[in-house]
C-alpha cells in the first residue's frame, strides 16, 4: 500500500512537469476611442512566446508558461505597455484587456522599453508599486496586504501582530485607502476607531491585481490625508469561463469565484472566515476573536463606457476565554492571562463599503462618476473583573459612522496639457452613545453622553500637467479646496486651500531628478468632531480646524537596467492644527497604536510637529525569477509638548532597515526571505503614585501614564527574519500551491512596556499597601513580543 501511494505521488509530480504550458487570451484597444487595434505585437515577458492581434483586436497565445506572467504590447505610434501579473495554469486561462495610449512625441525610430517601474507625471517620486506575484509571496505577510506594505521604505511598524502603517514618522490615522478608486475607511478587522490600524486586513489578496503606495506627491483628486495614499486595483473576472480558488491557512479559509455574468459583464467575489477561536483556545490565549469578510467586483463594458460595482465588508466578534487559566501552572503565564482578562473589553464590529465607478471614454479624455456608501458600527463593553454586574460597569460604547460620497472627475488633454478637474460631495452621520469611567493622574472622570452629528462636505480640485523639451522635463501643478458645515472655520474653503507642485527632470537616459512640495489637509476624526461633555455640549466645535501637513521632498533616481531602480529621497513634513488633549496635555499625534478608540475627549487645534529624514532604496523587479527590495530610512518625528518644546513623538523610530527578496527555482519551487530592523520607539513611563491608588486602578485596570514625562524613555530596536517556501503543482483540471511561512525564524524578542498589576495573596486577592490603605501593592509583568510562528497553507485553483 505504501509503495502504491509513493508511486501515485511520483506519477502526479511527473504529470505536473509535463503539463507545463497554458494559454492566454485578450484584446487590445485604443484607450481613448475604445476601438480594437489590429496587428499589435504581443509577447510574454522573459520568453520568446507571443503573437499579434486579429482584426477584432483579440489575441491568443499558446504555449504560455505556468505561473505568474507579464504581457508586453507594442504598436507603432502607441506607448509600449507592460501588464500586471497574471496567473496561468492548465485550467486558468487569463483574459487580459490592454488599453494602449497614443505616443504624443514624433519618433524617428521605434524604441521599445519595458516599464517595470510605475511612474507618472503627477507623482514622479514617493510612489512604490507591488504586483500580484510580489504581494502573494512576500515572507511574513501571511497573504495580508497591509503587512506586505511594511516592507516598503519609510514604513515603520510595531512589534507583534498589528497592522499599523506608520509613514515617515506620521501617525496611523494619517493614511487613506482606495479600492478601484473608491475610498474605504475601514481597512482592518477590529480597527482602532479614530486611526486605521488593527490585527488583520480585510482586503483579500486573491482579488488584488496590484497596489500603488504614495508617501507624498498626492494628486489633487485624493484628499483628507497627511502621510499616504494606498490604492488597491482589483482583478477583473474572466469573461470566458468560471474559475475558482480555495485557500486554507492557519487562521482562516476562503473561496474566490470569477467568471462571466453576461456578454459584457464579469464578476469576481470572495468570502473568508477565520477559525481563530478554536486555535486560540488550543494554545490557551485569554481572548477569542472571530472575523468574517466579503469582497466583490462586477464590471460591465459598454461601447464607450465602463461600469464597476465593488463591495467590501467584515463582521468581527470577540469573546473572553475565562477558562484560560485552567490547568496552567506557570506563574508568569497565570499573571499575564489574569491581566489581559481584566484589561480588555469585549468588542464587536461590522462594516461595509459599496460603490459604483462609471467611466465614459471620449476622444481626448475620460469622465468618471464615483458613488459610494460606507458604514462602520463599533461597540464595546467592559465590567470590573468581567463580573457582568451593572454597578461594576466601566465601559459601554456604541458608535456608528455613515458616509455617502460622490466624486466627479473630467480628465482630458488640450494643446499638450493633461488636465483633471472635479468635485467631491459627501454627507456623513456620526452617532455615539458612551458611558465610560476614566482614570488618569488627576483622578477618575465619568463620561456619559449621547451624540449625533450630521455633516455635509464638498471639495473642488484641479491638476494641470505637461511635458517639455522632448519629455525631458515634466511639470504638474494642482490645487484642492475642502469645506464642510461643521463650524465657521471649516465652512470657508479658502482656509483649506491646498496647492501642490511636482517636477521631474531627466538628467540622462538612466538618471532623473524629482521634487515635490504641497500642502495636504485632513479632517479630524469623527470621535473628536462629535464628542460632547456630560452636559451634551459639542465642546470641540468652535476650536477645531483641519489638520495640516506641508511636504517638501527631493529625490534622485537611477535605473541602470530595465529591472533595477535605485533612489535617494530626502523629506520634510511640517504639521500644524493637530488636536491637543486638554485632559492629558499631549498631542493626539502620539496615539493610535492600541485597540479601542482615539479622540473621544476635549481638544484644541493648536499642536505642532515635524518629521524629516531620508530614504535609500534598491529594488529589482521579478523579470527573470529574481526579485528584491532593500531599503533604509532615517526618520525623526517630533511634536511639541505642553511646554511648547519639540520632543520625540511616539513614531520616532529613527532607523528602518528592510530587505525582502525571493527566487523562483526549478520545478515550480520558490523561496523568499524578509529581514526587518526597526529602531526602538519612545514611550511614556508610568505614574506609579496615580497607578497604585485603588480608586484609579479599579477603573483603569492598568498602569496610568505620567504624561509630564511624555516619551522620555525608549524601547530597544527589534528585528525579525521571515522565510517562506512555496511549491506549486499543475495538473490538468487544477493547480495546488502549498506554502510554509515561518515568521521570526531567529526567535528574536521585543521588550515592550511591562504590564502593571496588583500583587495577589495566597487566596488570589489584591495586596493592599500596609502603609496606605488606599493603595495596592503593584508589580510588573514582563511584556514580551516575539516567538517563532510557523504558518502554512494551501491554495487551490480550479
Amino acid at each position: 500500500m505504501k509503495h502504491t501511494i509513493a508511486l501515485s505521488f511520483a506519477l502526479l509530480l511527473s504529470i505536473s512537469s509535463v503539463l507545463s504550458q497554458g494559454r492566454i487570451s485578450g484584446k487590445v484597444i485604443d484607450a481613448a476611442t475604445r476601438e480594437p487595434l489590429v496587428s499589435v505585437n504581443i509577447s510574454i515577458v522573459g520568453t520568446s512566446v507571443g503573437g499579434v492581434t486579429k482584426d477584432d483586436g483579440t489575441f491568443e497565445i499558446e504555449n504560455a508558461p505556468f505561473g505568474y506572467v507579464k504581457i508586453q504590447a507594442s504598436y507603432l505610434g502607441y506607448k509600449t505597455i507592460l501588464s500586471s501579473d497574471y496567473l496561468v495554469t492548465q485550467e486558468k486561462t487569463p483574459y487580459i484587456l490592454i488599453e494602449l495610449e497614443e505616443e504624443n512625441s514624433a519618433l524617428d525610430e521605434v524604441v521599445i522599453k519595458r516599464k517595470l517601474f510605475k511612474k507618472n507625471i503627477e507623482n514622479p517620486l514617493s510612489l512604490k508599486s507591488l504586483g500580484l506575484a510580489e504581494i502573494e509571496k512576500i515572507p511574513g505577510g501571511n497573504r495580508d496586504i497591509l503587512k506586505v506594505l511594511q516592507s516598503l521604505p519609510g514604513v515603520a511598524s510595531n512589534p507583534g501582530f498589528r497592522n499599523d502603517i506608520i509613514i515617515r514618522g506620521g501617525a496611523p490615522s494619517e493614511n487613506k485607502f482606495y479600492l478601484d478608486g473608491i475610498e474605504v475607511p475601514v481597512i482592518n478587522h477590529f480597527q482602532t476607531q479614530g486611526a486605521t490600524g488593527g490585527p488583520v486586513g480585510i482586503v483579500n489578496t486573491d482579488l488584488i491585481r496590484n497596489v500603488d503606495f504614495y508617501s507624498s506627491a498626492f494628486s489633487a483628486n485624493r484628499g483628507n490625508t497627511l502621510s499616504s495614499v494606498i490604492e488597491f486595483t482589483q482583478k477583473t473576472g474572466n469573461p470566458d469561463r468560471f474559475d475558482f480558488r480555495a485557500t486554507l491557512g492557519t487562521s482562516d479559509a476562503g473561496i474566490t469565484i470569477d467568471g462571466p455574468l453576461g456578454k459584457n459583464t464579469t464578476l469576481i467575489a470572495s468570502v473568508r472566515q477565520s477559525y481563530l477561536q478554536v486555535l486560540f483556545k488550543l494554545i490557551k490565549l485569554p481572548f477569542l476573536p472571530t472575523y468574517n469578510d466579503f469582497q466583490f467586483n462586477i464590471k460591465t463594458e459598454f461601447e464607450n463606457s465602463q461600469l464597476s460595482i465593488i463591495g467590501i465588508g467584515a463582521i468581527d466578534t470577540f469573546e473572553l476565554n475565562e477558562e484560560v487559566n485552567n490547568d496552567v501552572s506557570d506563574e508568569e503565564t497565570l499573571k499575564r492571562n489574569r491581566y489581559i482578562l481584566a484589561n480588555i473589553p469585549v468588542q464587536n464590529q461590522w462594516n461595509y463599503t459599496i460603490g459604483a465607478n462609471y467611466k465614459v471614454f471620449k476622444e481626448h479624455g475620460t469622465q468618471q462618476f464615483v458613488l459610494s456608501r460606507s458604514v462602520w458600527d463599533n461597540s464595546a463593553i467592559k465590567y470590573f473583573q468581567n463580573s457582568g454586574i451593572v454597578t461594576d460597569l466601566l465601559l459601554d460604547y456604541d458608535s456608528r459612522e455613515i458616509e455617502n460620497r460622490f466624486r466627479f472627475e473630467n480628465r482630458f488633454t488640450l494643446n499638450g496639457y493633461s488636465i483633471n478637474v472635479g468635485v467631491g460631495l459627501e454627507q456623513s452621520t456620526y452617532k455615539n452613545t458612551t458611558f465610560q469611567q476614566i482614570a488618569n493622574s488627576s483622578g477618575v472622570d465619568v463620561r456619559n453622553y449621547h451624540t449625533k452629528l450630521n455633516m455635509f462636505k464638498y471639495a473642488l480640485f484641479g491638476q494641470l500637467s505637461k511635458r517639455y523639451f522632448g519629455d525631458r522635463l515634466s511639470l504638474s501643478a494642482g490645487f484642492r479646496l475642502d469645506a464642510n458645515d461643521y463650524n465657521s472655520e471649516m465652512k470657508n474653503p479658502w482656509n483649506q486651500f491646498s496647492p501642490r507642485i511636482s517636477v521631474n527632470y531627466a538628467l540622462s537616459n538612466t538618471w532623473s531628478l524629482n521634487a515635490t512640495t504641497g500642502i495636504y489637509q485632513q479632517l479630524p476624526a469623527y470621535t473628536i468632531l462629535g464628542f460632547r461633555n456630560n452636559a451634551s455640549v459639542l465642546v470641540n466645535r468652535d476650536r477645531l480646524k483641519f489638520l495640516k501637513a506641508t511636504h517638501v521632498v527631493l529625490g534622485l533616481e537611477n535605473k541602470p537596467t530595465e529591472t533595477i531602480k535605485l533612489t535617494l529621497e530626502g523629506f520634510y513634513k511640517r504639521y500644524s492644527n493637530y488636536p491637543f488633549s486638554l485632559r492629558d496635555q499631549i498631542s493626539l499625534a502620539n496615539l493610535g497604536s492600541d485597540f479601542g478608540v482615539v479622540g473621544t475627549e476635549e481638544v484644541t487645534s493648536n499642536s505642532e510637529g515635524r518629521a524629516f529624514g531620508f530614504e535609500l532604496l534598491a529594488q529589482k523587479k521579478s523579470y527573470d525569477g529574481l526579485y528584491g527590495i532593500l531599503s533604509y530610512t532615517y526618520v525623526r518625528s517630533e511634536f511639541k509638548n505642553a511646554s511648547n518644546q519639540f520632543i520625540p513623538a511616539t513614531w520616532d523610530n529613527r532607523h528602518l532597515l528592510t530587505f525582502t527578496g525571493g527566487k523562483k527555482l526549478q520545478k515550480n519551487w520558490e523561496i523568499g526571505v524578509k529581514y526587518r530592523l526597526v529602531g526602538g520607539r519612545p514611550y511614556t513611563p508610568y505614574d506609579m503614585n496615580a497607578s497604585s491608588l485603588i480608586s484609579n486602578y479599579n477603573v483603569a485596570n492598568q498602569g496610568i501614564l505620567d504624561f509630564t514625562q511624555l516619551n522620555t524613555a525608549r524601547f530597544n530596536a527589534f528585528s525579525q527574519l521571515d522565510v517562506r517556501i512555496d511549491k506549486t503543482w499543475y495538473w490538468k483540471k487544477w493547480a495546488l500551491n502549498f506554502y510554509v511561512d515561518i515568521q521570526n525564524l531567529l526567535n528574536n524578542k521585543a521588550l515592550e512596556q511591562p504590564f502593571l498589576t496588583p500583587s495577589l495573596d495566597v487566596n488570589g486577592n489584591p495586596l493592599i499597601d500596609p502603609n496606605d490603605a488606599n493603595r495596592y501593592i503593584l508589580e510588573e509583568i514582563k511584556n514580551e513580543n516575539g516567538t517563532v510562528l510557523p504558518r502554512f497553507g494551501f491554495i487551490v485553483d480550479f
